[in-house]
């Protein structure tokens, strides 16, 4: 018989990750040696276990899916990443793609989707499921651009931590840069994005998808008065 794919599995919700596994491990030729509820987990299980392909989802706990890749592909450049998410907005598949995943799956994607993406990411191949190839093809067309395009992989990532809540000093730590460096990375994300304080850049997650609006959500009425 020929060797099984085998497969990490990143998913912080629990009933989420054996949904996910029971439906890879159904299929023959697929076998999941190990998963994961966090990035830290997610890096750890890579470095120990060596999988074919990693299954991440995109947004986790702490360091998000998209640093967890850029980590595992400075640690070995071939790494085969497939990224799925719940976010279907354009700007977390361009940057799954550009860190260097080699496919994107929406979880609204039927099952089999699925399936079929992980064997041609062993394959060597890339996989971007239906729904988000019309998007990127969407993207490309002028006057489309999404200013979120202009922030770099690092800037990204700690955008995302800060529009999660997490202050300048906890993102630090969980990034393993000093507070300086991730102050300077947030002054550049103002700048690029044109926007002052706290209030706009939230709002700007929020337009672009990256965060969703609640009921009669107003992020100027929570942002501190100095704009930091």
């Amino acid at each position: 018989m020929d060797k099984k794919t085998s497969v990490l599995l990143v998913d912080d919700h629990a009933v989420v990750l054996e949904g996910y596994r029971r439906l890879l491990e159904r299929t023959p030729d697929i076998a999941v040696i190990a998963d994961a509820r966090n990035g830290e987990e997610a890096y750890r299980k890579f470095v120990e276990q060596r999988p074919d392909v990693v299954v991440m989802d995109i947004t986790l706990p702490g360091i998000g899916g998209i640093e967890v890749a850029r980590r595992m592909l400075a640690r070995e450049s071939d790494a085969k990443i497939l990224m799925f998410s719940m976010h279907e907005d354009i700007v977390f598949s361009s940057r799954a793609l550009q860190t260097g995943a080699r496919g994107y799956v929406t979880k609204s994607s039927a099952p089999e989707v699925l399936v079929e993406a992980v064997r041609l990411v062993a394959a060597g191949k890339l996989y971007i499921s239906h729904d988000m190839a019309q998007e990127l093809a969407v993207q490309m067309l002028p006057g489309n651009e999404n200013p979120l395009q202009a922030l770099s992989p690092r800037e990204f990532e700690v955008f995302r931590l800060l529009v999660a809540g997490h202050a300048v000093g906890e993102i630090a730590r969980m990034l393993s840069l000093s507070y300086k460096t991730v102050a300077n990375h947030q002054w550049n994300i103002r700048q690029k994005l044109d926007v002052s304080n706290t209030a706009q850049v939230v709002r700007m997650a929020m337009t672009h998808g990256v965060i969703e609006a609640g009921p009669g959500a107003d992020p100027a009425a929570d942002s501190p008065a100095d704009g930091r």
